[in-house]
């Protein structure tokens, strides 16, 4: 029977409510029992492998709620494959990715789904779910929802921003939200206006401005916050739960605070590349700052300070990557020249677990909220807690020791993402990713890769364990 099981023994365990130095018991793929240090309780285990965890943390693996694997954008495509990216997020710590399906304009929710079962399927390092991008509402995707509610997709991802090509109007919008307030779903928005934004686009590119940097300066904050503010107010006349994704300015985060304050039940979402970059970075000479342009954007430095303080006091609940990158050569260099033809997005489903362990070494977060905003919270946010995104018994063996005192320096000739750059190049972080198990199996073993393609599961998911 002890061939089954594993003990990692020695460790700090860490979740988002408890530290306790205890050992903890897996078998047949999930945690079966803890016992604290010194109770005694754990000299009678006996297992078929021990890992030793003295001096290390034993952390839930984490949960990146916001992918973007081989998706499509602006003539190209995202460059880490299921198989890549999966395999990075590994290397980081994180142990479940919620992923993107798209519906195309014009085609059934279902089938754009089935495209995202497709590539998914067998590639994965570890485990998956997805949300479900809505381009088109109407009758028909209404209906679709409820059905895909059923299956286990239960959150949907609508756009203000990009006319032409993902944009719902006011009135799709409000009709999404009641079909959510109705079949459970969760709303999750990207909230910039972007006919607005448009107009100033168009506006800079007939001026000359080109660069990079300008990319930052036509999607200005205000957009941010006022199509925030907007969708708080859609939510509230269609009486539905709202997510709003990657939150970069302050002035965003004052209309999430005031919803909060108001006791509705808004959640926000920042990424680490609004925490740790700026404006600074877009304006980067020699055309560099292409690596840097995502949407919302990079904001000025002084914007940084609120999404820390959003954090501290649960303004802002989930920290994910938005992970959609594209390599400088040969795909953000389709912008040379008109910067609203740089593919959006950045790499980090790597990064984001040693980011924000770094904002603990700095005294920004605790480790108890390190794990929360990484791990526990998305889980419950997106109806997989507390099957993943904690240590407890009956938890997936989802399991990371994580070396605190290590020392790193952030290099694309060390990542494992497939892109040519890396958007935090030689800053150095203390803490890194030992070992990680999936469900139980090692799949990185003392910094070296021992998992699969195909390992991962797809893995539905209920309901937003927030709302009542």
């Amino acid at each position: 029977m002890s061939s089954t099981r594993t003990l990692i023994h020695g460790g700090l365990v860490i979740t988002a409510s408890d530290e306790t130095r205890a050992d903890v018991l897996i078998e047949d793929g999930r945690i079966v029992a803890l016992a604290a240090h010194g109770s005694g309780l754990a000299e009678g285990w006996s297992a078929g492998r021990t890992i030793d965890a003295t001096g290390k943390y034993v952390i839930p693996g984490g949960v990146d709620a916001h992918t973007h694997m081989e998706l499509p954008f602006g003539g190209t495509f995202a460059s880490d494959t299921f198989e890549t990216g999966t395999r990075a997020a590994a290397w980081g710590g994180t142990t479940t990715i919620v992923d993107f399906a798209v519906q195309s304009p014009g085609r059934a929710l279902r089938e754009g789904l089935d495209a995202w079962y497709a590539k998914a399927d067998g590639q994965c390092a570890i485990d998956y779910a997805f949300h479900m991008i809505m381009s088109d509402v109407n009758e028909s995707s209404l209906k679709e929802m409820d059905l895909l509610v059923q299956e286990g997709i239960t959150s949907f991802k609508l756009f203000m921003a990009y006319p032409g090509v993902f944009y719902s109007d006011d009135g799709r919008i409000l009709r999404a939200m009641q079909r959510g307030a109705r079949n459970g779903g969760l709303i999750m928005m990207h909230a910039e206006n972007g006919i607005a934004i448009d107009v100033l686009v168009e506006q800079a590119l007939a001026a000359g401005r080109t660069d990079p940097r300008y990319h930052g300066e036509v999607r200005k904050a205000l957009l941010e916050a006022e199509a925030t503010h907007r969708a708080i107010k859609l939510a509230q006349v269609a009486d539905a739960p709202l997510y709003v994704v990657h939150v970069s300015a302050e002035e965003a985060v004052a209309e999430l605070a005031a919803a909060r304050d108001q006791g509705l039940p808004v959640f926000g979402e920042t990424c680490p590349q609004y925490l740790f970059l700026s404006t600074d970075n877009l304006a980067e000479p020699d055309f560099e700052g292409a690596k840097y342009v995502c949407s919302t954007p990079l904001r000025p430095k002084e914007h940084q300070a609120a999404l820390w303080r959003g954090l501290r006091t649960n303004d802002l609940q989930v920290v994910s990557t938005d992970h959609c990158p594209f390599c400088f050569v040969g795909q953000k260099e389709l912008g040379r020249g008109d910067f609203s033809k740089i593919p959006n997005g950045l790499p980090g489903v790597e990064n984001r677990m040693d980011l924000l362990h770094q904002a603990v070494v700095e005294g920004r977060l605790s480790r108890r909220r390190w794990i929360e905003i990484a791990c526990a919270t998305p889980a419950r946010m997106f109806g997989l807690y507390p099957r993943k995104g904690t240590i407890a018994p009956g938890a997936d063996a989802d399991i990371v020791i994580y070396d605190p005192v290590a020392e790193q320096t952030v290099s694309a000739e060390t990542h494992h993402m497939n892109v040519d750059y890396s958007a935090y190049e030689g800053k150095q972080l203390t803490g890194q990713v030992e070992t990680v198990l999936s469900r139980g199996e090692l799949v990185i073993d003392r910094r070296e890769f021992t998992g699969r393609a195909g390992h991962g599961q797809y893995t539905p998911r209920a309901t937003c364990q927030y709302l009542s």
